[in-house]
């Protein structure tokens, strides 16, 4: 019988997951991956076959279906999906792991509590990252977890970038920069050692631009600053997030507006970003195809943006190499990928305009002085290969 490992990566609507046969030295093969929409509304899945083809797909019209039910039914496939292969581990994308947490771990009860403790500083993943552990652990008590961080990438960046300019004593407090999107960026410095192991060891700045955005400067593939900051709200701005904005806009919230908390909240994760200042949609495919002036505005600021941390990632580098775009808007968007590069020319970066209308890997030409690469991301495989190594899988021992 074939082991097999499955990952997932689950928030607030939607579930992400990948399904992974391991051959006899362990090394996941990829069987299966989808995704659930629409939880909370009409829930739908495809899952696709590793050839591509629809494995299967389903829509549920009822809105009462929940992250546990649904990952009961994804359960269930999988199982059956796999056929003679035995299903040994899951592997999670936990967003937080604070200043404890910087490689992966197998999930008990003291970890659990644990990361429960750092819901506040992720309210809009962390809930929903642990929902489903627990929604796993009643399906299948005896099946082990592993719990992956989104900040472990980030963890031993230098203490000045880290730092933030509070009290001390704030700081022994836990009150630091952590950074985030590591899975995405450690999977891009993996996969740079292949395809381009010299501008692997360079200077880097990796964009992760999504619904939800942040950029990594990396020298030698090792994090060496991020946009996102103490929460998954500061630097680019994204979807719905206002990304870096002036502590004072909150303080007059408070005070001139007399907004709680709460609302503040759901203001700057939830009505902000590209949905916030077009007054149209956090999709950026909507916003093209719009001819709003709000929603030429929202592009036109989202880039400028991008193009603007870029720069100031650059100092912590001492300079460029490369740019590397990934994640959905960075991986499918020739246009957004072009005004961010037309702003940094300055640098020596030269576009291919060919080359990047159809996504090409490298899309700087070739006397460009920085290299422009765009690397689809996969999450999904580096939390497999996480788990295969936190659980010894690769030997064959026992989880």
């Amino acid at each position: 019988m074939t082991r097999a490992v499955v990952s997932l990566n689950s928030g607030s609507s939607s579930i992400k997951f990948a399904l992974f046969r391991l051959d006899e030295a362990g090394t996941p093969i990829h069987a299966a991956g989808g995704k659930i929409e629409g939880i909370g509304t009409a829930p739908r899945i495809v899952a696709r076959a590793d050839d591509g083809s629809i494995a299967w797909e389903q829509q549920w019209p009822d809105t009462g279906m929940t992250h546990e039910a649904l990952l009961h039914e994804l359960f269930d496939w999988a199982v059956g999906h796999l056929g003679d292969n035995k299903v040994v581990a899951i592997g999670h994308r936990v967003v937080h792991g604070g200043m404890t947490f910087a490689k992966p771990v197998r999930i008990d009860d003291a970890l659990m509590e644990a990361l429960e403790a750092l819901c506040p500083l992720a309210p809009l993943h962390q809930p929903h990252n642990l929902a489903a552990i627990r929604a796993i652990a009643k399906l299948a008590p005896h099946l082990p977890q592993v719990a992956c961080f989104d900040t472990a990438f980030h963890h031993d960046m230098p203490i000045v970038a880290a730092r933030m300019a509070l009290p001390r004593a704030m700081a022994e407090r836990g009150y630091r920069r952590y950074g985030f999107h590591g899975l995405s960026y450690e999977y891009i410095a993996r996969h740079l050692r292949m395809v381009d192991p010299n501008l692997a060891k360079g200077r880097v700045i990796t964009a992760h631009l999504g619904n939800g955005a942040s950029m990594c400067a990396m020298h030698d593939c090792r994090s060496i600053d991020s946009t996102m900051g103490f929460t998954a709200l500061d630097g680019l701005m994204m979807g719905t997030r206002t990304g870096s904005l002036d502590p004072g806009v909150v303080v007059h919230l408070v005070e001139q507006e007399g907004m709680t908390g709460p609302e503040i909240e759901k203001l700057l994760y939830r009505q902000s970003g590209l949905l916030g200042v077009s007054g149209i949609s956090s999709d950026m495919r909507e916003l093209h195809a719009s001819d709003d002036p709000h929603a030429k505005e929202a592009i036109e600021l989202f880039a400028w943006r991008a193009a603007r941390h870029a720069a100031a990632l650059m100092t912590g580098l001492r300079g460029l190499d490369g740019l590397v775009f990934t994640a959905g808007i960075g991986e499918n968007d020739p246009i957004i990928r072009a005004m961010i590069c037309e702003r940094l020319e300055w640098t020596g970066i030269t576009l291919d305009p060919e080359a990047n209308a159809r996504n090409a890997p490298v899309i700087s030409t070739a006397d460009s002085r920085i290299t422009v690469r765009v690397i689809p991301t996969d999450e999904e495989q580096m939390i497999a290969l996480h788990s295969i190594a936190t659980l010894n899988l690769a030997q064959g021992v026992p989880a």
